[in-house]
């Protein structure tokens, strides 16, 4: 799929005619493209405009590309704006904007959308006047931004003040002669989403600065100032931009910086800027591997292992151990052939499989020359199951992600990790969800999420933890966060926040926090889900530190990002670019390192142990 090509315009200040006049001549002579996007005032400032203004409004006029704006203030923006947001389709929360007409759309407040691929954020307005119902944005809009900001592309319709810091004095346009000039908010802002493209007006002058490094993220940014539509200095007012979407991106791509790439703006730091860190060490901690008997059958092993009674995980999904002689656990051959004959690892492991019917894998040791006619039919759950990336008995499982196995889940890393120890719990079971499993398969959730809430705290940290269930999810994963203490009492506020400008409103759950050393059994939090879990249909909830959950049944035509918590919690952390896990990934050896990093550190509070 080709990248978008995008048009951009500075404030259009109801001059629609010449706006589109250039618009259909660039699109003939350089186009197709699919969108215009409008920063700076849009409505007019002479009553003299109000006519052209109304000919497009009212269908008088065409608008030739699908157009939005930002800039909704100036004369008659009031009116125009009421009776549009009065309007049956426009009627509840329109985050990809609010119809005006055909071909023209606004975009109110604050929020993401994506167009032709392209993930967009936008602030419309300026800073909050008291008193002002349209023009401005609210101290909540920038909440919510931090909440579901991408590294995209970002639209605000003032300049951010000290854009021009670093940048070469020759670039910078006659007249800006203040660094300090332009909105802090949205200075402060842009340097916590940090994203790939900023676009802005209202300076009256066109400023293309040099792209910037970002502190705490790998891309750079790119800051387009635009003139005004008709400006009498003939400055440029439209900017034509094809941007590759960040999500169809190498790690490679991402991290390419131009030549004339500069430092942060908006940090006084000189030095160079960091890039994402990588965690050395590595640890002899065998809690990866499996803690199950090993039946009277499987007694070979291959020479040089240990000679314990339990089996390396490792060793039969590779065929290699990096701890070779020194491993604690048995590197059994027989086991290894088994597997490669198609036989459930659950009964190689632990003599039996709760999948049953479903499991697609054989429930008897092979011989070398056994018929494959003896397979287990195939079903349609069972292929799942085969191809599942969580499934411990199918190919596909990344082994060296597992952190720690129990009874009826286990513990890996999460691949693409948000942060350091962004961990999922999974069922062994191949089931949708955990709300799904039966309450003995409670007991242990309640235990791997009592041991990371104390191995958090014990780095003054707090979990999050946070589930997407969905009719599409065929194998649960229970997600968490670590967070900074400091940051837990903004977590519910900018989930709630997000929700809002999504269109619906989470349901509280309020649940009592024990002591620390009290082991929570999570009784009334999971009997609270229960009852409003349905599984005929989508279903999201997060569980706060303090134990509040906030959970919200998904309608059947409601669009929901799969990647919201995530979304959420990178804006809560300052690395919007990290939302997508796709930039956030590692080679083999380096989550391998990062895995033994963890077990080791967790070792006392794994429950397994």
């Amino acid at each position: 799929m080709a990248p978008p090509r995008i048009l951009l315009s500075g404030d259009v200040t109801g001059r629609l005619n010449q706006l589109f006049k250039r618009v259909q001549s660039v699109n003939k002579s350089a186009g197709p493209f699919d969108a215009l996007l409008c920063v700076g005032q849009f409505f007019p400032n002479s009553p003299d405009q109000l006519s052209e203004l109304m000919d497009y409004i009212e269908g008088r006029s065409t608008v030739p590309i699908s157009t939005y704006f930002t800039g909704d203030y100036g004369l008659f923006a009031a009116k125009v704006l009421i009776a549009a947001s009065k309007s049956s389709a426009s009627l509840g929360f329109k985050m990809d904007g609010i119809k005006i007409a055909d071909n023209l759309y606004w975009l109110k407040g604050s929020g993401k959308f994506t167009l032709h691929g392209l993930s967009i954020v936008y602030l419309s307005g300026k800073g909050s006047s008291e008193g002002q119902q349209f023009g401005t944005y609210s101290e909540d809009d920038v909440g919510v931004l931090r909440a579901m900001a991408d590294e995209s592309g970002f639209l605000t319709n003032e300049w951010p003040s000290g854009v021009t810091n670093n940048a070469a004095a020759s670039n910078v346009p006659a007249g800006i002669v203040d660094s300090s000039s332009g909105d802090p908010v949205v200075a402060e802002l842009v340097a916590d989403i940090k994203p790939r493209y900023h676009i802005a007006g209202s300076k009256g002058v066109f400023y293309d600065r040099e792209p910037y490094s970002n502190v705490d993220a790998v891309h750079v940014t790119r800051f387009l100032g635009l003139a005004p539509v008709g400006n009498k200095d003939k400055q440029k007012f439209l900017h034509a931009l094809s941007p590759t979407p960040a999500s169809t991106m190498s790690v490679a791509e991402i991290r390419t910086k131009p030549p004339n790439t500069t430092l942060s703006p908006y940090t006084e730091h000189k030095g160079d800027i960091k890039e994402n860190n990588k965690r050395p060490g590595d640890s002899d901690s065998d809690s990866q591997y499996w803690r199950y008997d090993v039946g009277q059958k499987r007694q070979k092993h291959g020479a040089g292992a240990g000679n314990g009674d339990k089996l390396c995980f490792k060793f039969i999904f590779s065929d290699s151990c990096q701890h070779g002689e020194k491993c604690n656990f048995r590197h059994d051959m027989d086991a290894r052939e088994q597997r490669l004959r198609g036989v459930c690892i659950d009964f190689i492991m632990k003599g039996k499989c709760e999948r049953g019917p479903e499991c697609k894998f054989k429930h008897n040791l092979q011989d070398e020359h056994e018929s494959v006619s003896h397979r287990r039919p195939k079903s349609e759950n069972a292929s799942r199951s085969k191809e599942c990336w969580f499934c411990l008995s199918s190919p596909n499982v990344e082994s060296h992600l597992i952190i720690s196995v129990g009874e009826s889940y286990y513990c890996a890393m999460a691949k693409g990790p948000l942060i350091q120890d962004h961990v999922l719990i999974i069922p062994v079971e191949h089931s949708p969800s955990t709300l799904s499993l039966s309450v003995a398969c409670k007991t242990e959730l309640d235990k791997y999420q009592n041991g990371i809430k104390m191995y958090c705290n014990s780095q003054g940290k707090e979990a999050v933890f946070f589930e997407w269930v969905s009719r599409r999810t065929t194998h649960a994963n229970l997600q968490v966060v670590p967070i900074p203490s400091s940051k837990a009492a903004a977590v519910e506020k900018i989930f709630s926040l997000a929700a809002k400008k999504m269109g619906f409103d989470f349901l509280a759950t309020k649940c009592k926090l024990l002591h620390l050393l009290t082991v929570d059994n999570g009784s009334d939090r999971r009997k609270s889900l229960r009852a409003q879990f349905d599984k005929n249909a989508d279903f999201f909830y997060v569980e706060l530190p303090g134990g509040t959950i906030l959970s919200h049944s998904v309608e059947e035509n409601e669009r929901f990002p799969v990647q919201f918590g995530r979304e959420v919690l990178a804006g809560l952390l300052n690395i919007a670019d990290k939302a997508d896990w796709r930039n956030c990934k590692f080679s083999k050896e380096e989550e391998t390192t990062m895995v033994e990093d963890f077990k080791k550190q967790f070792e006392k509070f794994d429950p397994t142990q």
